[in-house]
């Protein structure tokens, strides 16, 4: 049995510091689902979330059993935008639009994915596992930091990115991007790890 860490293969992309750096963000493919609203309150993003870690854990595992490789399955990640970007941010979520994702490995193919959908509907009932999307991206040039501490604290993180990105000569392109590296379900608000990236030109 093959097994593959790629948080370490993929750690400039899965890991980041609390200053902020510019990277090259390759095309990868991953399970969307896209939306709207507060995901604090929105059912349709909960729905989402539950969707997409019940499809990638049963990706994970037809992998392990078919081509005999054992991996973790990669954090969940957030697209987030309004239709007027310089009017981005935190405390007015109700007006967010977002892709919620999780990157699949280069090995999982529409193939598989179409066949873990079928088995995932047959004993999961997830609300929005009809919106699932197997989609690739690519973002390219852009600009990160970790953002330590609950999301609703993210606002001068956010602003000390776009200032970082303005004083070395870029503009701020493309979608507001968020990579969830905590399980707040058990971690305490205080110690949430979040990678902030914003793509640039």
């Amino acid at each position: 049995m093959e097994k593959i860490d790629f948080k370490k293969i993929l750690k400039n992309l899965y890991s980041a510091k609390q200053k902020e750096e510019f990277i090259e963000v390759p095309e990868m493919q991953f399970l969307i689902v896209e939306g709207k609203g507060n995901p604090n309150t929105s059912k349709e993003y909960k729905n989402a979330v539950e969707a997409l870690f019940g499809l990638s854990y049963t990706i994970k595992f037809m992998i392990k059993k078919s081509l005999q490789i054992d991996y973790g399955v990669l954090p969940l990640e957030g697209l987030w935008w309004i239709d007027d970007m310089k009017n981005f941010i935190v405390d007015k979520k109700d007006d967010w639009k977002w892709i919620s994702m999780i990157m699949q490995p280069e090995f999982v193919t529409n193939e598989i994915v179409e066949k873990a959908i079928i088995e995932v509907k047959n004993k999961k009932d997830f609300a929005a596992i009809y919106k699932v999307q197997f989609e690739k991206l690519t973002e390219g040039k852009s600009a990160q930091v970790l953002h330590v501490g609950p999301f609703s604290a993210e606002g001068p993180t956010i602003q000390k990115l776009h200032k970082f990105i303005e004083e070395n000569g870029y503009k701020l392109s493309g979608k507001h991007h968020e990579i969830y590296l905590s399980d707040i379900r058990k971690a305490v608000p205080e110690k949430w790890k979040t990678i902030v990236r914003q793509t640039i030109t």
